[in-house]
């Protein structure tokens, strides 16, 4: 209570009960369903750790959640298909556009710096304003998608950009050490045929790494930590989401008629051995 409103005896109005403050409370209740298993998160960096077999793994950490539902879309409306849009990292409001701010408003959430879409078959269950956390949604010995951007390498030469070996070093080599040499031919073509292999750009492109097991995950801090690398630099947006790709199935081997007759004739040999004896 300021001093005019206690001088007045009157008391400073409450918030409306509609308030995005209010709201987000209420939406940090409720959950999104744990079949979805796709979080935003941010690369931490590595570290080595020991498994319960003893074994040393390097692992990459991840900070990954809780990311609330920005939007959910649906088939039969106006976007013809379904999916979930998440929302990841703390943003400032200024820094927001006016329909950003309408879409975080809308869902009572507060502004989000990262805002990605994920598509799905069946949306039902989810609503704007719900959580999707690390807890109950990947286990250890999961298999995960990984994606973010490359580090950035600025203007690369063709040796280190595709790994060229480069020219000769001597012999009558001068100032061509480094060089990607011919390009293209000069009168079939008399030009350079698009996607030529040469110096320019490397790096700060979107990878995606497939099939990344998980080691350990530790809901309580929202760290989940991953096998090997994870492309980007420490701090760097990463998308986790199931795998798409199965576990390698044991092929089962069946024998041929070529390997059916001669085991036949291999086990009528050794029953007339044995009679014969």
């Amino acid at each position: 209570m300021t001093e005019e409103s206690k001088a007045e005896g009157q008391t400073p109005a409450a918030p409306q009960e509609g308030a995005p403050e209010a709201a987000a409370e209420k939406s940090a209740a409720a959950k999104a369903p744990t079949t979805f298993r796709a979080l935003l998160g941010r690369k931490m960096g590595m570290t080595q750790i020991f498994t319960k077999d003893g074994e040393l793994k390097a692992v990459t950490i991840v900070s990954a959640g809780p990311c609330p539902v920005v939007r959910v879309k649906e088939s039969d409306g106006p976007d013809h298909y379904s999916a979930v849009i998440l929302g990841y990292g703390a943003r400032r409001e200024k820094n927001a556009t006016k329909p950003e701010l309408g879409q975080f408003v809308k869902a009572g959430i507060k502004p989000m710096r990262y805002v990605r879409e994920f598509r799905l078959d069946d949306p039902k269950g989810f609503a704007a304003g719900q959580v999707v956390d690390l807890a109950d949604r990947f286990a250890v010995g999961d298999y995960v998608d990984v994606q973010s951007r490359s580090k950035g390498k600025g203007f690369a030469g063709a040796m280190k950009r595709h790994g060229f070996h480069g020219m000769p070093a001597s012999h009558g080599s001068s100032d061509k050490e480094r060089s990607p040499g011919s390009l293209a031919a000069r009168r079939s073509l008399g030009r350079v045929l698009p996607g030529q292999r040469m110096a320019g750009h490397m790096g700060f492109v979107t990878t995606t790494v497939q099939k990344i097991e998980v080691i350990e995950v530790a809901p309580e801090k929202n760290l989940i930590y991953l096998n090997g690398s994870v492309p980007g630099a420490n701090g760097s947006l990463v998308t986790i989401r199931e795998t798409v790709k199965n576990r390698k199935r044991r092929r089962v081997h069946q024998a041929t008629k070529k390997e059916l007759k001669a085991s036949e004739i291999l086990k009528a040999q050794k029953a007339k051995g044995m009679k014969s004896k």
